[in-house]
């Protein structure tokens, strides 16, 4: 998938090898300032200039590829009738894992600016059993709800995002170390495990398979915003999903705006 699946330097290097027609490896550099600090793209197009060499950016392979790949498939359609409303739900197939992806859309949203749309990752304990531990849940009914009032939206429904991308058992472990006394964060780096690995590429494919191109985005998550931008989406205006905190989860929630910059507030 490379960057189509995630848009990070490591990636771009491999595909860029893959396309020249060599073996898929590349070596990583990073420049930085005279002061120490990195290199941005405004440094590096001065850089390059300088020394003469070629320059290509992420946002430039992923448009590349994006004219010439698809990783996702649309396998079904039908209209969900929910305690919202009536919804039509899009199924995508991912063509590297076969993992399976829902758009759940609300009024015919190809070619529209700033649709509402909400990329939710799978959370089977708090979208379905409703655990307190997490806000998950929360912001699944809350999304759908301002969807359904704005009368244009999408929601993306992310498979194998479990517990930020380390899947249900990791999850369910790090809840063990939780009630130790760990956060989330140190649960995750306790078990070896990265403390979000989620990736959005797929979710920005839907998006622009939908007809997609500027949208408001309900999260409280600015890691998205990059996740997503990179695709050749844009973000208008970010829309807050916060919920009211109970015992269980305000620590997480704690957590997550001061360890992983979530944009939270009335926690304290």
């Amino acid at each position: 998938g490379g960057v189509l699946k995630r848009a990070g330097h490591t990636e771009a290097a491999v595909d860029l090898a893959r396309l020249a027609g060599m073996d898929p490896a590349g070596v990583l550099c990073e420049i930085v300032n005279d002061d120490g600090t990195m290199a941005r793209v405004k440094d590096l197009v001065g850089f390059c200039k300088e020394h003469n060499l070629l320059m290509i950016t992420i946002a430039q392979l992923i448009k590349y590829r994006r004219q010439n790949e698809k990783l996702i498939r649309r396998i079904a359609e039908a209209r969900i009738p929910t305690p919202w409303g009536d919804f039509t739900s899009y199924v995508y197939e991912s063509v590297l894992d076969g993992q399976q992806h829902v758009a759940m859309v609300k009024g015919a949203v190809q070619g529209e600016r700033d649709v509402l749309v909400r990329v939710h990752s799978e959370c089977l304990t708090g979208d379905v059993f409703h655990s307190l531990r997490c806000d998950c849940g929360i912001q699944l009914h809350a999304a759908m709800a301002a969807i359904e009032e704005d009368g244009l939206g999408v929601l993306v429904y992310l498979r194998g995002h479990e517990g930020r991308g380390i899947g249900l058992g990791h999850k369910i472990r790090a809840y063990g170390l939780q009630e130790q006394g760990r956060d989330t964060v140190d649960a995750n780096v306790e078990l070896g495990l990265p403390v979000d690995s989620r990736e959005y590429g797929i979710g920005a494919q839907i998006l622009n398979d939908l007809g997609i191109t500027t949208m408001k985005l309900m999260t409280n998550n600015p890691a998205k915003y990059g996740g997503l931008e990179g695709f050749g989406l844009e973000i208008t205006e970010r829309v807050s999903l916060e919920s009211v905190p109970n015992p269980e989860n305000v620590n997480y929630l704690r957590t997550k705006r001061e360890r992983m910059g979530h944009l939270l507030e009335g926690l304290d």
